[in-house]
């Protein structure tokens, strides 16, 4: 039984480690400017404020956080939570892991501290949402830590505006880049670094239709590709035939179809990334079956598919036909962003063969709040334009 170490106030704010002098004179964009140049203008006067710190939180470093943190990824090392055991460590007394450096100061809900404080980036991410790039992609987090943080300590986030770049085109649409760095600061002093980069994009809209998003399958919409595969903008595997009757149906997936309309659908936005390795699943999905990657020598199934077999490291490889069934091992039901070609709320779950291997797809044909782990699935396959069929799931009582 451990004890929680008694807590120690935090200052309003650690030592100033960096200098917030007055940014040098940065260009404004006339009235005239096009959205393009105002974003310019912009990003150059936040880049020149340089580093800008934020304000500590409430909470210094401490044990019941800790705990939680360590629990949730199953980490076990006794000098996080274990005083003796940390008292003869090399750090002599308990430390927090350094991968939670983000957690001590993760802005809430408005209201909360530190976004009261404000950093150099909300401008920038602000402006891009009014000019309608609305859609938010994660694409690099990069930390260094300068050493372990210790309880008591109470760290103070400084954010600096590394740079935007775009308009680039992209699978999701077109976007600006926007990348920052954090770094956390303990009395003065820098104990780790952060680089954070993402996608601001604009979701595609459907032809004469600005302003409305394009639609999916199922209650709420959806489409993962559900290989675990990238999205890309390859062209889509052929479409021989579809395997579930609404499939056939246009008014299936999109709402504003008639049914009978032959009309082209607008493409689907997000492609499967079709390869050497993943070529045997999609010509699987064209065929009307779940096909499992195998290793030809050693017999062990995997997926994601991959070149390797990760048993027994042979490359000699075939596949086996799954019998379409499962139920959930663990699912989440997407609300925000919104993401170009579904329809929100949509559940994304991890379903578990009995064949002995995991795949992600979309459950559809089924409120989100009906979905729970354990529930049974079984697969259908969804045409989500003129030549793509996706495989998702829905209740085997459907």
């Amino acid at each position: 039984m451990t004890e929680t170490p008694p807590r120690t106030p935090a200052p309003e704010a650690a030592p100033a480690p960096a200098t917030n002098s007055a940014p040098p004179a940065a260009p404004v964009a006339p009235a005239s400017a096009s959205p393009h140049e105002r974003l310019t203008a912009l990003v150059e006067r936040r880049i020149a404020e340089g580093e800008v710190l934020g304000v500590a939180e409430a909470d210094p470093v401490n044990i019941p956080m800790i705990r939680h943190w360590t629990d949730a990824m199953g980490d076990a090392n006794p000098l996080y939570t274990d005083p003796e055991a940390a008292a003869a460590g090399v750090h002599g007394g308990i430390v927090a892991p350094p991968a939670m450096i983000q957690v001590w100061t993760m802005p809430g809900v408005d209201g909360n501290r530190r976004k009261r404080a404000g950093t150099p980036v909300d401008a920038v991410l602000a402006m891009l949402d009014g000019d309608g790039y609305t859609g938010v992609v994660a694409t690099n987090c990069e930390q260094t830590y300068h050493r372990y943080v210790r309880l008591g300590e109470s760290l103070v986030p400084a954010t600096r505006l590394a740079g935007v770049t775009g308009p680039k085109r992209t699978a999701l649409g077109e976007g600006y880049f926007v990348t920052w760095n954090v770094t956390w600061y303990a009395d003065g002093e820098a104990v780790a670094d952060m680089l954070f980069r993402v996608l601001k994009f604009r979701p595609r809209e459907r032809e004469g239709e600005p302003g409305k998003e394009t639609t999916a399958t199922g209650e709420g919409g959806a489409a993962t590709s559900g290989n675990g595969l990238t999205p890309t903008e390859n062209a889509p595997p052929k479409n021989p035939s579809a395997q579930d009757p609404s499939a056939q149906d246009p008014s299936a997936q999109d709402p504003s179809a008639t049914p009978g309309d032959a009309s082209p659908r607008t493409p689907y936005p997000l492609r499967p990334a079709i390869n050497a390795d993943t070529a045997f699943f999609w010509e699987g999905v064209a065929a009307g079956e779940l096909r499992i990657q195998k290793c030809a020598d050693c017999g062990e199934l995997r997926h994601p598919p991959g070149p390797v077999c990760p048993s027994c490291r042979s490359a000699a490889r075939t596949f086996a036909t799954a019998s379409g069934e499962g139920e959930v091992y663990s699912y989440v039901v997407h609300h925000n962003p919104q993401v170009p070609g579904l329809r929100t709320p949509f559940v994304v779950a991890v379903v578990e063969l009995p064949e002995g291997v995991r795949i992600v797809g979309n459950v559809v044909d089924c409120a989100a709040s009906r979905v729970g782990i354990g529930m049974p699935v079984r697969l259908t396959y969804r045409q989500m334009d003129d030549e793509l069929i996706l495989p998702m799931w829905v209740p085997l009582e459907a």
